[in-house]
């Protein structure tokens, strides 16, 4: 690998992330094997607190004041602004832009600024692909074009998680199909993600995710309602904050009107999920659409059986009968009925939850999506090497 500036001994890998609590959890272990493969990392990022966990590995913070959802124009020039000088004064060999905003924001200014390589990381198409609203359909069409004028770029790559989006920005012409790569998420450590014992007492049933309509858990609370009314003995639980950035966000009020009720449980949020993972019988996601859902990846490595919508995203953990059960999106009666079935047999829930561990296992640890990732950077670094000497008189 050569490096873009003169003295320079490692090649320069920037990420662009809007927050550092989700590049913590979901992109340091990539960062880290980065750093043992001979990059010197920076990561661009809005700074809350955990700052030093990340420099501490090695990575250095630049930090950005933005906001993942904003949509003010004066606001959105000076985030461009400074991410402008930020890439103009550090000169990376690689950028790795993840989710939309940094996509759209890090892709402009790696054009402006000569970046010799982008990867781009969309975690499922987001709220205005899957938006039957009129003002989603309308954003819907923005990044349309934006995307196919950054993503069709020679310069740019783009990791999608599962076939389903693939095919999609493929079938739009949102990228040249031969840049996509598909790498399953960012996978588990299942050391960390130990398997657990069934806990005593009442079947427990848990939604861990971002209270989100789009996240289904609207069809999870009338589930939990049908299996009280049926004398189904168990706990419905919700694990997570809600997301004030993100249009489909459920209130505060209605969580908590949800928990008056009696008929579910909000924990709120939990820093360690094994804890909410060890008193869970069965894990359940009934969301509408997904990239490649990390919380069910972890209760899968936890040993507990999954259920889930049969949508793009979902369907690529979970196995019907082998590792999990299938039901329907936005069919609260089918949610039910299969959340009934597990909670009614221990020896079933058992033997899904042993198949789901041996599955992460198998198929989604960290350390091979870590290592499809580097291949990625690698190829797109000697691609872009081999063009550029190809465009020289």
């Amino acid at each position: 690998m050569t490096s873009r500036a003169v003295g320079r001994t490692r090649p320069k890998l920037l990420y662009l992330v809007t927050e550092d609590g989700y590049f913590r959890s979901h992109r340091l272990p990539l960062a880290r094997a980065a750093l043992a493969a001979g990059y010197d990392v920076v990561l661009v990022t809005r700074v809350s607190r955990h700052r030093d966990e990340i420099e501490a590995a090695g990575i250095r913070v630049i930090p950005l004041d933005w906001e993942r959802s904003g949509v003010n124009p004066w606001r959105e020039s000076r985030t461009l602004a400074r991410l402008h000088a930020i890439y103009r004064r550090e000169r990376p060999d690689l950028v790795h832009h993840v989710a939309v905003k940094p996509v759209i924001h890090g892709g402009l200014v790696a054009a402006l600024t000569g970046v010799p390589v982008v990867v781009n990381a969309l975690a499922g198409l987001g709220y205005a692909f899957t938006s039957r609203r009129l003002g989603a359909r309308l954003l819907a069409m923005l990044l349309g074009h934006a995307y196919r004028l950054l993503l069709r770029r020679p310069t740019s790559w783009l990791i999608l998680q599962n076939d389903d989006d693939a095919a999609m920005f493929a079938r739009l012409r949102l990228v040249d199909p031969a840049r996509i790569r598909l790498i399953r998420g960012v996978g588990i450590d299942p050391g960390y993600y130990r398997a657990m014992p069934e806990p005593e007492g009442r079947a427990t049933v848990l939604l861990p995710a971002r209270m989100l309509w789009d996240k289904g858990v609207g069809d999870f609370v009338a589930a939990a309602r049908l299996l009280k009314d049926r004398a189904v003995d168990a706990r419905c639980v919700l694990c997570g904050d809600t997301d004030s950035a993100n249009p489909t966000a459920i209130s505060t009020a209605q969580l908590k009107a949800w928990r008056d009720e009696g008929v579910v449980e909000w924990w709120g949020w939990i820093e360690d999920m094994r804890q909410a993972y060890s008193q869970a019988h069965v894990v359940c996601l009934p969301s509408y659409r997904e990239g490649l859902p990390k919380a069910l990846l972890e209760a899968a490595g936890c040993g507990r059986p999954l259920v889930a919508t049969d949508v793009p995203g979902c369907r690529e953990v979970v196995s019907a009968g082998e590792n999990g059960l299938l039901v329907p999106a936005g069919n609260p009666e089918a949610l039910a009925a299969a959340l009934a079935a597990l909670i009614g047999d221990p020896a079933a829930r058992r033997a899904l939850g042993a198949n789901a561990r041996r599955i992460v296992e198998r198929d989604f640890s960290v350390a091979q999506m870590n290592t499809l990732t580097l291949e990625l950077y690698r190829d797109a670094i000697e691609s872009g090497a081999a063009g550029a000497s190809g465009n020289r008189p």
